[in-house]
This record gives C-alpha cells, structure tokens and sequence, in this order.
C-alpha cells in the first residue's frame, strides 16, 4: 500500500526483529558493548532486561551477526521448556544434533544426565580449537524456576582456567526481581553484568524513525514533521514496539491523504487508531524529558539517515577517515555564521548527493565546500545548518554526534573559509 507510494523497497516499521534495523542509541549501543565484552572475556553470566518493546530480541539478533565464527552460539526463544527439552535444543543449535537427528527422535530416550554429558564434551572439544561458546536465553523471565535452576548448574561447566558457556539472560524488568528470590541466590551472585535497556527520548525517536526510514531505501524524501516527532514520543513513551505501531499506521494515514509529509495529526489520528493515549512510562533514573528544540531534532533525524548512506559505502568512509578527515579545522575562534561538518564525499559521487539530499529533506540549510587534494582527487564537504555562535553549533553538533552511528567526525568551522 503506502510502501509503493513513498517507494520504500520494504516495509520500513515492521514489528519483526530484524537486525540491519537496530538503532544504537545510546543505551542500545552500550548493551551491545557490554555483551561483546562479556563473549571476549567470558564473563559468565550476563543479564539483559528492558520493558516489552524496547528491542531486546533485535539486539540479539544483531549481536548474532557481530559473533566471529570461533563462537559457537545457541538462541532460545522459547522459554516454556522442560530442563531436557532446553539440553536438546542447546544441543541441537550447537550442531553437535541435527535437526533432522532431532526429529528422528535420536536423543529421545537420553536421560538429563546423558545430555548434560553430551554438552559437556562438546564444550571441553572447543578448548583445543580455541573456540567458545555462548548460550542467548530470550524472554527469561517466563523460565520455570526449575529450567533456571538447571541453568545455573549449566554454568558450571568450566575447566580450572575458564567457563565453558557463556550464557545471556535477557528478559523483561520483571527478571530483575524473580533473580533476587531467595531460592534463585546461587544463579543471582554469579550473574557479572547486568544492563537495562532504556526507552529513546525525544531526539532518540526523531533519530530512530529517521533510520529506519533510510535502511527501507525511501526514494521519495518522506519525513516527519518536528510536531509528527513530538506526538510519536507523546504517544509512544519512546519504546520502539509503539515507535513502529504508530509510524505505520501514521505513513498508512499520510498515504490516504497522499501527504509528502507526515504530520502531527496524522500520528495522533493512528494512535487514537490504535487506541494509545499519551505513555507515562518514565525511564529509570531519568527525570521527565522537557521538550528538546526542532533542531536538535532535526540534526538527529538527518544525522541518522547519514549513518545509513555511510555503512553502505565504507570504502568512501575509509578514504575520508585517512587522507580527507586530517584537512578538517577544529573548531574556530572566527565570527560566524558556523555550520555543522557532516562529512566529506568524492565531488560528483553518489554519495554526495544523497548526504545533501537528505539533509535538505530534513529541514536544514545545505552548504558545500570543495577540496582539492592534488593527486587524490576532489571531494566535497557537506555542512548543516547555519548558527550566529559556535556554541550554539558546538551544542547540536555534540548532540548529533551522541545519535549518528557513523564514523566520520562532525565538527565545527564558519561558512566563510578564510
């Protein structure tokens, strides 16, 4: 329906958990850190919680991606199991059983203890190899209490240098508490890190739709309206779940009205759809968000759009980081006005075009600069927005930088070259 008209190449806020959609916020961002660390160091256990929607499956997915192939893993997306059932699905994503061997019904008549003597040989043949093997337990607050007793006895496994299975509980907020029940206080006191995953403010929702909206391939320039991006957290409370419901419905309703733009009313007329009034959720250990300037929000809509261009051209990415990146100024003394560096790009590239594209389509003045770099060629640098002051520049630009998942530096210098 509405993918066709704003030539999207796929549904951009499907409730699915892709992974090349995880937006790395500041809190998703350092989750992810958090469990790669956890894999190298082979930390044990580790703990994951958030409140429904806030992206936890996604992040596993995309942590599954990001795993060298001398990590053997296991996902678990089922709780409800018996304690043989999850050595039988361990096991079976291990490859140490195929699946075909599984329905067959080759480890049906394998008791617990057989099955844990399976593993176990499995995990010390990895130690020859130099290989490891990390064990993804989705939804675990739904564990019974006996599966997260044979969890913990999982743990383990371990030869007197090292654990043999790393294993992630991620769960809902409720995960937190069932591990502190007294009964559960040996699995608790072993658990190394623990993370909550935090639901996006304001600039991390204008950032968020606008990333996704870039990873979907839009070829027509749609964009939310600053007061679009207001109702979205309004109604959303900032978890990506609702972040999507209501992004949806909103393009759904923008297409009915064959709308360039998606406005205000138009996600307040997709949320009263979805019968969601404004959230209340406030986040852990935050105070209630004031609402953030329109250009700030614009400087992390287009901020994202930009990372999504830069992954896809990493090639341009390294040349800019190694031969352009050294000619940028830092931040000048000089009067304005000052703009924002958004990168540099090969005069008459694709690139360039669409990095300045993108940020006219979110509202903010394009500047241009050429750089002559003798036998490397000529690139273009691309600038945004156009500020009196350079603290007020250096303010949006730090802002910008804590939301773009892009490697190339954005910085500060006057318009005006001298």
């Amino acid at each position: 329906m509405y993918e066709n008209y704003y030539g999207f190449a796929e549904k951009p806020f499907s409730l699915t958990p892709d992974p090349k959609y995880l937006y790395r916020s500041e809190s998703h961002a350092n989750a992810f850190d958090l469990l790669q660390y956890a894999i190298r160091r082979r930390e044990g256990f580790v703990a994951i919680t958030g409140d429904i929607g806030t992206g936890k499956t996604t992040l596993c997915r995309a942590l599954l991606e990001h795993i060298d192939r001398a990590t053997f893993t296991a996902l678990v997306l089922n709780p409800f199991l018996t304690e043989e059932d999850l050595l039988k699905r361990i096991l079976q994503d291990f490859g140490v059983v195929s699946r075909d061997e599984a329905k067959a019904g080759r480890l049906a008549s394998a008791t617990k203890q057989e099955l844990i003597d399976t593993l176990y040989d499995f995990l010390l043949s990895l130690v020859s190899l130099n290989a490891s093997a990390v064990l993804i337990i989705d939804e675990a607050q739904n564990l019974p209490r006996s599966v997260l007793e044979q969890v913990r006895i999982l743990s383990n496994l371990e030869t007197d240098k090292e654990k043999l299975l790393q294993i992630i509980l991620v769960g809902q907020l409720e995960l937190q508490a069932q591990l502190r029940a007294p009964d559960l206080r040996q699995l608790d006191q072993r658990i190394s890190i623990r993370y909550e995953l935090q639901p996006l403010d304001r600039d991390g929702v204008a950032a968020y739709v606008a990333h996704r909206i870039t990873i979907a391939g839009a070829t027509t320039g749609v964009t939310f309206t600053a007061d679009a991006i207001d109702a979205v957290h309004r109604f959303s409370g900032g978890i990506p779940r609702l972040i999507n419901l209501i992004c949806d419905r909103a393009l759904l309703s923008g297409f009915s009205t064959h709308a360039p733009r998606i406005t205000g009313e138009h996600v307040t007329r997709a949320a009263n759809g979805l019968d969601l009034g404004p959230a209340t959720y406030v986040a852990k250990g935050r105070l209630p968000e004031r609402r953030a300037p329109a250009r700030a929000s614009l400087l992390a809509a287009a901020s994202l759009a930009l990372a999504a261009s830069a992954t896809a051209v990493g090639a341009t990415a390294f040349l800019y980081q190694r031969f352009v990146a050294p000619f940028e100024r830092r931040v000048s003394a000089a009067s304005g006005p000052f703009a924002i560096v958004i990168g540099s790009y090969p005069s008459g590239s694709d690139e360039a075009q669409q990095v300045a594209q993108w940020v006219a389509a979110s509202g903010l003045a394009v500047n241009r600069s050429d750089l002559d770099l003798g036998p490397r060629g000529r690139w273009q640098r691309i600038l945004a927005g156009s500020y009196t002051d350079a603290e007020s520049a250096r303010r949006d630009a730090e802002r910008l930088k804590a939301a773009a998942a892009v490697d190339g530096r954005v910085v500060i210098q006057p318009v005006h070259e001298p």
